[in-house]
């Protein structure tokens, strides 16, 4: 025959601390809440919740409280496996010997901030120079560099994608400088040469400056393209069978590399075509019958969504239709005698410029800028 014993309340008095149970614990009510100092059972607990001190446990969640490091190391939870979460560094677990770290208190701030895009991590976004600052903890930080990329040239090639860097990084409290690089400007006319798209990197203590490097300008009117992240088109030539070189790629040396080769310009009269500019994903077409498209460029899922930049821009020619820039942002050529001006990059992907077609008088495309992302576990 069992029995039990019903009561609305357990009250402490002077002189008792302490209330031990032989059997099972249930309370119930419309609180089910069970509060003490202290409670033994060698059975089981049964309640809606329990609360001790700052830590309660109930059906869905057990909230530890809060302590500081002064107090985890004055002798809270020595026992091996217990939780604490440390205001100072995150949630920690006590492995018998040693407090470790179970989920750090990452804090930075800069850019523009989001916590929505991408599950489960923040997402720092810059399209302008500024800094990463980190005032608490230590995290493995993903970075996305795109540089500038570059114009495009007059009767000539399309202009080369901006460098594009991507990997992990352990940052620590301090502050680091972000650079976003701007695009360069296109030909206005022959014989301009059109410059390196402008790096981006991140730099800061304890680590080597990470960049990206400037896409190559587009070949004038019967020149090469230039090298760069991604190297510029070659400009068609005048000559029966001539061709220009294509600027190469990779100019950081990095591995994996940071971009592709533009693609060779060709003269044959009547038709006289640029090559396209080398994106992050391929390097651009050559010139043959028709100007070169400029090379794809190169997705990233680092904001959760996927975005594609960095391609390369169109050639120019004489005549035939305009070329396409890559994908991710590269500029299209224009074509025809006279030609219209060609399409600049796209603002932020580090696309390349297009090549303008015509007879030299024509203004190539300007590159896009570039952008830098750095995303973290939130």
């Amino acid at each position: 025959m069992t029995s039990k014993i019903v009561v609305n309340n357990i009250e402490a008095d002077s002189g008792v601390s302490t209330v031990t149970f032989a059997g099972d614990i249930s309370v119930t009510g419309s609180a089910g809440a069970l509060s003490a100092t202290s409670v033994t059972s060698s059975g089981a607990v049964t309640a809606g919740s329990i609360t001790v001190g700052n830590t309660v446990i109930n059906s869905t969640s057990i909230g530890i409280g809060t302590t500081t490091t002064a107090g985890r190391t004055a002798g809270v939870g020595t026992a091996a496996g217990t939780l604490v979460y440390d205001t100072q560094v995150g949630l920690m677990v006590y492995s018998g010997n040693i407090w470790q770290t179970v989920k750090g208190n990452f804090v930075a701030t800069g850019g523009s901030e989001d916590i929505a895009g991408r599950a489960g991590y923040k997402v720092h976004t810059y399209t302008e120079p500024g800094t990463f600052e980190v005032t608490a903890g230590s995290a493995s930080v993903e970075y996305l560099i795109v540089a500038g990329g570059a114009g495009g040239g007059s009767g000539g090639g399309g202009g080369g994608a901006g460098g594009y860097r991507t990997g992990s990084i352990t940052l620590s409290p301090g502050t680091y400088p972000i650079q976003v690089g701007g695009g360069s400007a296109g030909a206005a006319t022959h014989p301009i040469v059109v410059s390196q798209g402008t790096p981006s990197f991140i730099s800061g203590p304890g680590i080597s400056s990470i960049t990206s490097t400037g896409g190559g300008g587009g070949g004038h009117y019967a020149n090469p393209g230039s090298p760069g992240g991604s190297g510029g088109g070659g400009a068609f030539d005048g000559g029966a069978g001539e061709s220009t070189t294509g600027g190469t790629g990779n100019a950081g040396g990095y591995t994996p590399a940071e971009g592709n080769d533009g693609g060779s310009g060709y003269g044959s009269p009547p038709t006289r075509s640029s090559g396209g500019g080398g994106g992050a994903g391929g390097a651009g077409t050559p010139g043959s019958a028709g100007a070169g498209p400029g090379g794809n460029g190169q997705a990233s899922s680092i904001t959760g969504s996927s975005v594609t930049r960095a391609g390369g821009g169109g050639g120019g020619t004489i005549p035939g239709s305009a070329s396409t820039g890559g994908p991710g942002g590269g500029g299209a050529g224009s074509a025809g005698d006279p030609a219209g001006p060609a399409t600049p990059g796209t603002t932020n992907t580090g696309g390349g410029g297009g090549g303008a077609g015509g007879n030299n008088t024509s203004a190539g495309g300007n590159g896009g800028s570039g952008i830098v992302i750095l995303a973290y576990e939130a």
